[in-house]
């Protein structure tokens, strides 16, 4: 282990006071963003041919036309009118609703047999205004009958109202049909077959006619693969910055290899056993404690040139929180059990390609041209690294409240 000397320190510590208002001037545009998330809509039915499409939606985001084309709603131009809404308490928000219902009710269909049907509104369920740092998820509750003798329903929104989560269950299979929808696609026939006496719980008539089949494993794999390099690029700052610190202490492709590899490992397992429930961490003890694993690495580039032997240790053990962090997202994508090996393996392939392309960029820019120069570490790696620990102090300050 290397560390500076004196009057490195002392032109490290001036370089701080210089990116500190860098700083200041990039997390004021972050500060009240909230991440853009898929809607998860739940389509149940009866063998009575009653059914429930139960819509869970960030009901501000749609209001305010905020689209998936953003990466959260900080982004967006209608931002401003967003944390308005954000802001108002149930009843204001469902009577900003009522006055949208009926653009919201036309640009939705509910297809039996390749039919349109009219559907109807029955409530809204919106929670309390509470944290304003959170997104706050409402509910849109819909009923209707489904007409005698349907074989299949499909399901579609507008592509403006954002990505969606469709699931179909009824009494006897809770895990019918589950699909990731993106752009407006309209969800395959699933075959409901109310009629046909036939138990689909059993996995052997589920390939049956009047059976609904699962959304097949490899196109569920791609699906989720998109979903994790996603939440990676352009959608994970936190894991790209951390990404970066790894980069920025050495250019040279062993220590690097040694730091992802150690990562890598550490992320996969626990978000398998969180995905699995084997571990359950609150989100309230993960996301402070990611911001801090970024502040200790960029900190540690800071004040050493060369990769310690705790360093890959270290990595290793905050690869552990940051895989606690990819299973909470995970889950809120409606995996059912049907296709939730398929959807793990794809979104941790997803992460991968995300970070690896993170890596590629960082060596691309800086690496190629500049990892040789003798005055990489002051110009490149310390700066950086400055700037970067700052955005992740404010954000471990954030997430613990105390802002």
């Amino acid at each position: 282990m290397h560390l500076l000397h004196r009057p490195q320190q002392e032109s490290i510590l001036n370089n701080i006071i210089k990116y500190s208002l860098l700083f200041l001037l990039f997390f004021s545009s972050i500060a009240s963003a909230h991440e853009i998330r898929p809607a998860i809509v739940d389509f149940t039915f009866n063998k009575a041919g009653y059914y429930q499409l139960n819509i869970q939606q960030n009901l501000e985001a749609l209001l305010a036309q905020v689209g998936d084309q953003h990466d959260d709603t900080e982004q967006s131009e209608n931002a401003t009118k967003y944390d308005e809404l954000r802001s108002l308490p149930p009843e204001k928000l469902n009577q900003e609703f009522e006055n949208f219902s009926e653009i919201f009710l036309n640009k939705m269909t509910l297809k039996f047999d390749g039919k349109e049907e009219p559907v109807r509104i029955l409530d809204v369920e919106i929670p309390e205004v509470g944290d304003l740092d959170l997104a706050r998820d409402s509910i849109i509750n819909i009923a209707g009958l489904i007409p005698e003798g349907t074989k299949n329903l499909s399901w579609q929104w507008d592509k403006s109202f954002g990505n969606a989560v469709f699931r179909v269950s009824s009494e006897e299979n809770p895990e019918l049909y589950s699909a990731y929808l993106t752009e407006g696609k309209v969800s395959e026939p699933v075959v409901i077959g109310i009629d046909t006496g036939i138990d689909c719980s059993n996995p052997e008539n589920q390939t049956k006619a009047g059976c609904a089949s699962q959304t097949g494993w490899w196109q569920t794999l791609i699906n989720y693969i998109a979903v994790g390099f996603d939440h990676i690029v352009p959608k994970g700052l936190d894991h790209i910055l951390f990404v970066v610190g790894l980069f920025l202490l050495s250019t040279r492709l062993k220590p690097l290899l040694i730091q992802v590899t150690s990562f890598t490992l550490a992320h996969s397992v626990t978000l398998a056993l969180g995905i699995f429930g084997v571990i359950s961490i609150s989100p309230a003890i993960v996301e402070p404690l990611i911001a801090a694993s970024i502040v200790y690495v960029c900190v540690e580039n800071i004040f050493h040139e060369k990769l310690s032997r705790l360093r890959p240790v270290l990595v290793f053990l905050f690869g552990l929180l940051h895989g606690l962090g990819f299973a909470s997202v995970l889950t809120e994508f409606g995996l059912t059990q049907g296709n939730f090996v398929s959807g793990l393996i794809g979104f941790n392939i997803g992460v991968e390609l995300g970070q690896l392309s993170v890596i590629a960029a960082c060596f691309l820019l800086f690496g190629y041209w500049f990892g040789k120069k003798s005055w990489y570490h002051a110009r490149i790696t310390t700066p950086a690294s400055i700037v970067i620990a700052l955005i992740a102090a404010y954000w471990f300050i954030e997430r613990v409240g105390w802002i």
